[in-house]
C-alpha cells in the first residue's frame, strides 16, 4: 500500500485563504497564501526562515496556461515583499513556501532545491517557467545531497494536493511500431473520424492524449463553440500543424488535455459529446460505456 497522508489545516478556517501543510515524519513545512493575503501570511514567524517559495498565476498569453517562479532566501518573507513590488512579476497571484520544522535549511540547501525545482518545471513542460535558466547546483556533501533530494520527493508530493502542478510529469505514451504490441495498460486506444480527419488516443494518469500523427479537420463549424480557444492555442503552439491542400491539421506532437470532448472538437472543429464519438479499437465499444465498464456494477452495490 503506497498511501500516504497530508496534514492541510486552514489557518483562518477559510480554504481560499492561509494554509499550511505538513507530511509525518517529514521536516519540512509548506505554507501557502493568496498574494492578497500576503500581509497575514507576514505574521507567521516561520516564513521569515530559510527556505524556498513558489510564486504562481495565469499566463495573460494562454487562457489555459500558467506562469511560476522559484526562488530561495535566508527570509522567505523578504523575498515575498520584494517580488510584490516588482512590476515584472504581475502575473502572481499565489505563494508557497517552503520550510524546515527544524532550522536545518542552510542556503546551500536551499539553492539546490531551487536549482533542481526550476530544471524540473522546465522538463515538465506544464508552465511558463519565469526563471530565465536553472542556476547550477551548488557544491554539497554526498550526505546533504542525499538529505534534499528525500526534501525534494516530499515537495513533490506535496504540491499538485495544495493546487501547484507544474512539476507533474505529463503521462508517458507508448508508440509500438507495426511489430509490436503496446505495452502501455492504462486504457485501450481510442479512435475518432469526422470527414477526413482520423485520430487515436489513449487515457493515461486521468488525462486524454490525442496521439502524434493524428489530424484535425482544417475549417471549423459555424456553430463550434466549446475548446476553440484551445486549439488555437494548439495552432499557435505548433503542436496542430496545416497539412498543405489536405483540409487538415496533423497533430505534431502527443497533446494532452482534459476530457475526451476538448480532442473530439478539436479534431472535428465543432461541438462534439467525445464520450460517445471516441471508440475502442478492438471492440468499438464507447469511450463512456468503457469508462463505465470499469465501475461497479449495481448489483454489485446491493450485495
Amino acid at each position: 500500500m503506497n498511501g500516504r497522508s497530508i496534514r492541510i489545516f486552514l489557518v483562518d478556517g477559510d480554504a481560499s485563504g492561509l494554509l499550511t501543510a505538513e507530511v509525518m515524519n517529514w521536516s519540512g513545512k509548506m505554507l501557502v497564501s493568496p498574494r492578497s493575503r500576503l500581509a497575514d501570511l507576514a505574521k507567521r514567524q516561520e516564513i521569515s526562515r530559510t527556505g524556498i517559495y513558489i510564486l504562481a498565476g495565469p499566463d495573460p498569453e494562454n487562457a489555459s496556461g500558467e506562469i511560476v517562479y522559484v526562488g530561495e532566501g535566508d527570509d522567505v518573507l523578504k523575498r515575498l515583499v520584494s517580488h510584490d513590488k516588482d512590476e515584472r512579476k504581475e502575473f502572481w497571484t499565489r505563494c508557497v513556501g517552503v520550510i524546515s520544522k527544524d532550522l536545518n535549511l542552510t542556503k546551500a540547501h536551499v539553492r539546490y532545491l531551487e536549482s533542481r525545482l526550476i530544471a524540473m518545471g522546465y522538463a515538465a513542460g506544464r508552465a511558463k517557467i519565469h526563471n530565465n535558466t536553472a542556476p547550477p547546483l551548488p557544491p554539497m556533501p554526498e550526505a546533504d545531497i542525499a538529505d534534499m533530494e528525500g526534501f525534494l520527493e516530499h515537495i513533490e508530493l506535496m504540491l499538485p494536493v495544495l493546487g501547484f502542478s507544474f512539476l507533474k510529469p505529463k503521462p508517458t505514451v507508448v508508440h509500438p511500431t507495426s511489430d509490436e504490441p503496446s505495452v502501455d495498460s492504462e486504457s485501450p486506444t481510442f479512435e475518432f473520424s469526422s470527414g477526413d480527419a482520423k485520430a487515436t488516443a489513449k487515457e493515461i494518469n486521468g488525462e486524454f492524449v490525442v496521439l502524434k500523427g493524428s489530424t484535425a479537420t482544417l475549417e471549423p463549424r459555424p456553430s463550434w463553440t466549446s475548446y476553440r480557444e484551445l486549439r488555437q492555442q494548439l495552432v499557435d503552439e505548433k503542436k496542430l500543424v496545416e497539412v498543405p491542400d489536405k483540409g487538415l491539421f496533423l497533430f505534431a506532437e502527443d497533446v494532452y488535455l482534459s476530457s475526451p470532448s476538448a480532442g473530439a472538437a478539436i479534431v472535428a472543429a465543432g461541438n462534439t459529446n467525445g464520450r460517445a464519438a471516441w471508440k475502442t479499437t478492438d471492440t468499438r465499444q464507447s469511450y463512456g460505456d468503457w469508462h463505465q465498464s470499469l465501475l461497479p456494477s449495481e448489483n454489485d452495490n446491493d450485495e
